[in-house]
């Protein structure tokens, strides 16, 4: 999962105590680089099937669609984890709970490389699962207790790099490692990575306890998850809308490694990991874009982007079999749906600025939910009646999507009178 944009903190340790007489807060730009590898190695561990599909179902001797599977139980376990994590966040040192969940990470590798059978992978892809929900729930507001608060944006550049660089590399390397040493050793080769970070972690990052009292922010006390999700009509309409664009996203996205391969007649690991770069190279680009396109207006964003992929996803439907036009396709869809989680993180900060915390807990238990459902729904479809209704199904999601969007515009301007 994309990892929320940088936003201005309004109330840090450092900030909060700080008064003219007070030395210069201590900057831990070492522990901020180390999340922004355990950023890229937990992206690649999430996404890596994607890129190992067809291999990975051959070697469990299961359909492509119960490979696909996998994406899904993790996106199951991240919600459960991502509704725990910030209670138990509370009371516990951030340092730890990091280093647990790399631990776990790291796990989880090890697991899917050895697994003997379908049950056992499957277990290693839900404890990724736990490892998404409970590294992006604590991500963003470790990341700006790292460094001063005039430094902050720098910072969390810096650590949402390691997302960027995972997207463009993980599913191109993957391929192609994965036709070098096997799909089981791409997944072992994650290993010594997250044993990496856990010691350069436990080197550079300080004790990060609860912050609590009047230092905890703008958040409002006694807040739940589910109290936020139904307490204004915006946010309700907005969290749907959020739910079926992640869906229609990854019910296409999970099975383009065999639409490429059954459908385009890509059969050769360098034009399959060409294409992935190409997908995964066009999201940075649309990150770096998509912020000036905010600037001009959020909901004409949110509604544009979901709009646009329906389309995409149609013309693939339509262009299958033209591999010069199944590129391009790609490519914008990569930039467009990249980028887009930026829109939605952007409106939960404007939606909810005194429940932030607990609002971003919701925005990723509602992702998870919906991307494992999304893999879920579309491995069924393209197991049973092919990649035809796989793509339809999530061009229609992707257009129910944007008119949530816009339904929640005219809720938004309506509360404003």
């Amino acid at each position: 999962m994309d990892a929320p944009p940088a936003a201005k903190p309004e109330t840090t340790r450092s900030a909060a105590r700080k008064t003219p007489a007070d030395p210069a807060p201590r900057a831990y730009w070492s522990g901020v680089f180390a999340m922004s590898l355990c950023a890229f190695v937990l992206i690649a561990s999430e996404f890596m099937p994607v890129s190992l599909l067809t291999p990975i179902a051959a070697d469990l001797r299961v359909s492509e669609g119960q490979a696909g599977w996998g994406i899904g139980i993790s996106g199951v376990f991240a919600v459960l984890t991502s509704l725990v994590v910030p209670r138990l966040a509370g009371t516990r040192d951030r340092r730890t709970l990091l280093l647990a969940l790399t631990a776990i990470m790291g796990a989880s590798g090890a697991i899917i490389a050895f697994a003997p059978n379908y049950p056992v992978y499957m277990l290693g892809r839900a404890l990724i699962g736990v490892v998404v929900g409970g590294f992006w729930s604590l991500s963003v507001a470790v990341a700006m207790r790292l460094v001063p608060l005039d430094q902050v944006p720098r910072a969390l550049a810096v650590f949402n790099g390691g997302n960027a660089l995972a997207t463009v590399l993980a599913a191109p390397l993957g391929s192609y490692l994965g036709a070098l040493i096997g799909w089981r050793g791409v997944f072992l080769s994650l290993v010594p990575l997250a044993a990496a970070t856990i010691v350069w972690q436990r080197l550079s990052l300080p004790k990060l306890p609860a912050l609590g009292g009047e230092e905890s922010g703008t958040q409002e006390r006694g807040t739940s998850v589910f109290s936020v999700f139904v307490s204004q009509r915006v946010v309700t309409l907005g969290m749907l809308a959020v739910g079926l664009f992640f869906m229609g996203q990854f019910t296409l996205f999970t099975y383009v490694r065999p639409f490429l391969e059954n459908v385009t007649g890509v059969n050769d690991a360098s034009t399959l990991s060409l294409i992935l770069f190409i997908l995964g190279a066009a999201g940075v680009v649309g990150n770096a874009l998509i912020g000036a396109v905010l600037r001009r207006s959020l909901y004409g964003t949110l509604i544009t982007t979901a709009l646009l992929m329906a389309l995409l996803a149609l013309g693939l439907l339509g262009l299958g079999q033209h591999l010069a036009c199944v590129a391009v396709l790609l490519a914008l869809w990569g930039m467009i749906g990249t980028a887009a989680p930026v829109g939605w993180w952007s409106w939960l900060a404007q939606t909810l600025p005194k429940n932030a915390e607990t609002g971003g807990a919701l925005m990723v238990a509602v992702i998870q939910l919906a991307i494992g459902s999304g893999s879920f729904i579309g491995g069924l479809l393209f197991d049973g009646f092919g990649y035809r209704a796989t793509f339809a199904t999530a061009a229609a999601l992707l257009l129910a999507a944007s008119a949530l969007a816009a339904l929640t515009h005219r809720e938004t301007r309506v509360g404003a009178k």
